[in-house]
């Protein structure tokens, strides 16, 4: 049991991880952003598309794939609907939960 125990710290950690997106909250919403034309699209596609299939049995890798797929098609909507295309790119203000997943893959 003793391997497990850091597991407590964990649960700890996050409730003050939660505490902290409490504090946050109020303070940070959304955040005006320009994107390429071209990236803007294809978020815009990735919200438009439809999957038809059922989802099964996933890899670790599989779920994460899927959900920054999700995450992209999040931002197309928010392109779709209060996107302004200005020439060859896009602004948009999106929240900061939409940005955060962006910037992880980006790294």
């Amino acid at each position: 049991m003793e391997d497990r125990e850091q597991y407590v710290r964990y649960r700890q950690d996050r409730v003050v991880l939660a505490a902290v997106g409490a504090r946050l909250d109020p303070q940070v919403s959304r955040i005006e952003v320009r994107l390429p034309r071209s990236v803007a699209e294809s978020a815009v596609a990735a919200w438009d598309r439809e999957e038809l299939g059922r989802v099964g049995e996933e890899s670790r890798e599989e779920c994460e794939l899927r959900d920054d797929a999700a995450e992209l098609a999040f931002i197309g909507l928010a392109i779709s609907s209060r996107g302004v295309w200005d020439a060859e790119e896009v602004v948009v203000d999106l929240d900061v939960v939409q940005i955060a997943p962006a910037l992880r893959a980006a790294r």
